[in-house]
């Protein structure tokens, strides 16, 4: 009796594990992963959602691979349900826009994706030395630098820029949708209240003014690296910048464009008709992955 007793405790503790993954076929090809679990040293268990190409059960190639990252107060798998990668990129393959590729998307919370003022959270640190080598480790990736993307919207842009400028080595192509980018000028104005809950966590809290200047906020803000990041280096990815017209954070990403054509660093600049929503993402995702698609090629 005992031992049929643990037998259905182990079962229903499998069950229970198996029912938190869910894998299954997407209507527009490919294999979809979401639930997955990296655990890792520096910030504990983070949850991740894959899509597979069409092809990648069935054959034995390498292939290379474009990280998602999602916005603020999102999770892994708003690009899946939101934004509709899969249907995007599925589709974009089987017209050949773009090569099959591996689509990864990390749950970033709202870490903005940088190593936090306190040392407690380094959710960059933990992506470039454990996340990535994890999945190139598990899926078969082309780990090179030159099969290497890396995308996001909102939160996800300004971790998007940020993570690619401090490491140019291991990106062909950033593209950044939204991006939340905010210049010193605007981080210095900012409402306290909107500070700290954006912010104050990240990157200090309680702070004001020109306080709000720290070094781990000047470490992580795409404005202030093109001002200490080697230019030669950042000329090694190629830059691609996107905001609509009507977005909130217009500011930030027509000053970057500015800076950017100023000390000279080659990049594409889009802005099309919206606002700072999915619809606006969706319809652009197609010509990002495009973008990153052609660093693919050889």
């Amino acid at each position: 009796m005992k031992k049929r007793v643990l037998i259905i405790i182990l079962l229903a503790g499998s069950l229970l594990f198996l029912g938190s993954v869910l894998k299954a076929q997407s209507p527009w090809g490919g294999l979809v992963t979401e639930g997955l679990v990296f655990h890792s040293t520096l910030m504990g268990d983070v949850r991740y959602t894959i899509w597979l190409p069409p092809g990648y059960d069935t054959d034995h190639r390498r292939y290379p691979v474009v990280y998602l990252l999602h916005g603020f107060s999102d999770d892994d798998t708003g690009w899946l349900q939101f934004g509709e990668a899969d249907r995007i990129a599925g589709e974009a393959i089987a017209k050949g826009k773009i090569p099959p590729m591996i689509l990864v998307m990390p749950d970033g919370g709202v870490t903005w994706y940088v190593n936090d003022h306190t040392g407690k959270k380094p959710w960059e640190k933990m992506f470039i030395t454990e996340f990535i080598p994890h999945i190139d480790k598990t899926y078969r990736t082309r780990p090179e630098k030159q099969y290497r993307g890396i995308a996001g919207l909102s939160m996800g842009g300004y971790g998007t820029l940020h993570i690619a400028m401090r490491h140019p080595d291991m990106f062909a192509a950033a593209v950044a949708f939204s991006s939340g980018t905010i210049t010193d000028e605007d981080v210095v104005r900012m409402d306290d209240r909107e500070y700290k809950n954006y912010f104050g966590d990240l990157f200090g809290k309680n702070l004001t003014g020109e306080k709000r200047l720290t070094a781990t906020w000047k470490a992580f803000s795409p404005m202030d690296l093109l001002d200490t990041q080697p230019l030669d280096k950042l000329k090694t990815v190629r830059w691609y910048l996107d905001v609509g017209d009507d977005d909130f954070l217009y500011r930030g990403n027509s000053a970057l464009h500015v800076k950017m054509r100023d000390i000279g660093l080659p990049h594409e600049y889009r802005v099309r008709d919206g606002k700072h929503a999915w619809v606006y993402w969706r319809t652009g995702l197609e010509a990002g992955l495009e973008f990153i698609g052609e660093s693919f090629h050889r």
